[in-house]
């Protein structure tokens, strides 16, 4: 609970029409400071009316409009479900309006990080088993099931360095056009995980009838470089004996690949090595005010140490891409934006869906009513700085400082196509409590609340409900962050993968129909 002193509510924005409750508040408390008095029970983080708003009118947080008045609104009133809604409006895209000159620290941060032959930069150090198709995937588990330490302590001992073997898995890979957009999406996204620094090696399992035939994969991710190197093995199990014959072959093979993989050590690197991917799930109506803003700050951070951060679940921007084009790099990057949104206009249309069918029953029991609303605190994650580049799904991400991926709003599909394009760490804000992992690259969870952080600490690894109830401020909290990144980058656990999550969680994106 809040302390006696902590504030009752918090206003965002002068102009605003609402204030947020930062405890539950009953019927006949008085607001002194917004001059009303509380007309209904109000949750906490969700809205209390502070002057009146007609049936028709804008209704304005962050001083941007979240939705529409469903009906006559008193000062004291719940603003929720019930009395506010989704309407079209105008956004001022402005592009390139509030960019400015990325302002560099002199003498960057560093971690401990892993080096590759190639140059690129571990956060972690994995074997990965990939597959091709859902149906060669019992045999790559089994695979990996011989060297987990759980299972059989005694298969890694001698290789302190290896921080495990996992098998990364999915539905696909069959049952497709062969040449169309789906099975494209699904070998960028295998070939992002094959290239990844933070596997030493990958060994690809296939059946050997699939469309995505493994020589396809090659071909398609430009991985034919690999093939056959130290990096990156491949085998059929059709063309293996067997289930049995394909088991045994692949563990062989990663028997073969742990010496060299544990042949590594940690060495000081630059932080323009991290690439953190940004996430937000299970958000409520403190993430726009603590943990996302904190995010944010920590990203403004990294940036100016010359690193990356990747901002995406692009249906979880809706309503607010404004303020991402207004701080595009050039006119090129914002209209490639705007066609993401576009397409996903399109998308949820021949669907016969609704962008505002995102937020979730969680995101509004914890006091999101719109996806405008959740959007506005979504975008906070990305700090300031500018947006410097936009991508599709699993791309490749090349440039330095804040870039935009186009991905679904479901955390693991957004997920694994961040860490695709090159993330080596991910960060995830969380209102109502999530309890998401990845593999290979670590992921740090935020909570915005302290009573989540109270009653589910065993999955999170930062509270920013202090921003709230404890006096930290933002900039403190971003700070926090910043170091904790710089850590966990280093080789410090997080609470994810001490639980064991992250092969379950790779999830590619799945676009095409399924025959």
């Amino acid at each position: 609970m809040p302390a006696d002193n902590a504030p009752k509510v918090i206003r965002i924005h002068p102009a605003d029409d609402i204030v947020i409750a930062c405890r539950q508040l009953v019927p006949g408390t008085v607001i002194a400071a917004e001059g009303v008095s509380v007309a209904s029970l109000v949750p906490p983080g969700h809205k209390l009316a502070v002057r009146a708003i007609a049936a028709g009118a804008p209704v304005r947080r962050y001083n941007q409009i979240i939705g529409f008045a469903r009906q006559p609104i008193a000062p004291g009133q719940h603003v929720h479900t019930h009395n506010l809604a989704m309407g079209e409006f105008t956004r001022e895209y402005a592009a390139g309006a509030d960019a400015r000159a990325t302002e560099y620290v002199d003498a960057p941060a560093s971690f401990d990080g892993i080096k590759r032959a190639d140059g690129s930069v571990a956060t972690r150090n994995y074997i990965g088993i990939l597959t091709s198709v859902n149906c060669s995937a019992t045999v790559a588990r089994a695979i990996a099931d011989h060297f987990r330490r759980e299972l059989r302590p005694e298969a890694l001992a001698a290789f302190p360095n290896v921080d495990g073997v996992v098998a990364l898995t999915h539905g696909a890979g069959c049952a497709t056009d062969s040449e169309g957009e789906n099975l494209r999406v699904l070998r960028r996204t295998l070939a992002g995980y094959a290239r990844h620094p933070n596997f030493a090696a990958v060994l690809v399992v296939g059946l050997g009838c699939e469309a995505n035939q493994i020589d396809g994969l090659l071909a398609e991710g430009d991985l034919a470089g690999m093939a056959g190197g130290p990096r990156l093995h491949a085998f059929n199990i059709q063309d293996s004996g067997g289930t049995a014959g394909a088991v045994a072959r692949g563990v062989a093979i990663v028997q073969d690949l742990l010496a060299d993989a544990n042949r590594v050590s940690r060495q000081a690197v630059p932080a323009s090595h991290i690439t953190v991917g940004l996430q937000c799930g299970g958000s409520d109506g403190y993430s726009g005010l603590t943990a996302n803003p904190a995010l944010g700050a920590a990203v403004d951070l990294l940036v100016r140490h010359g690193g990356g951060a990747i901002l995406s679940e692009t249906p979880e921007i809706y309503g607010a891409e404004h303020l991402l084009t207004r701080r595009a790099a050039s006119p090129a990057v914002a209209a490639r934006l705007l066609e993401r949104i576009r397409w996903w206009e399109d998308y949820c249309a021949r669907n016969h869906g609704s962008m505002d069918n995102n937020p979730s029953a969680g995101n509004k029991a914890g006091g999101l009513t719109t996806i405008l609303e959740k959007s506005l605190g979504a975008v906070a994650k990305s700090g300031t700085t500018n947006l410097v580049e936009v991508y599709e799904f699993a791309q490749p991400v090349r440039a330095r400082g804040l870039v935009f991926m186009d991905t679904p709003g479901y955390d693991p599909v957004s997920a694994t196509g961040q860490v695709a394009g090159g993330a080596n760490l991910i960060c995830f804000t969380t209102g109502r409590g999530s309890a998401y992992g990845c593999a290979p690259s670590p992921s740090l969870k935020l909570a915005t609340n302290s009573a989540l952080w109270q009653r589910q600490a065993d999955d999170i690894d930062i509270n920013c409900g202090d921003i709230v109830d404890g006096g930290a401020s933002i900039a403190h909290k971003g700070e926090q962050i910043f170091r904790r990144m710089l850590e966990t980058a280093s080789g410090r656990k997080t609470k994810s993968e001490l639980h064991g999550y992250g092969q379950n969680e790779f999830v590619p994106w799945s676009l095409g129909a399924v025959m």
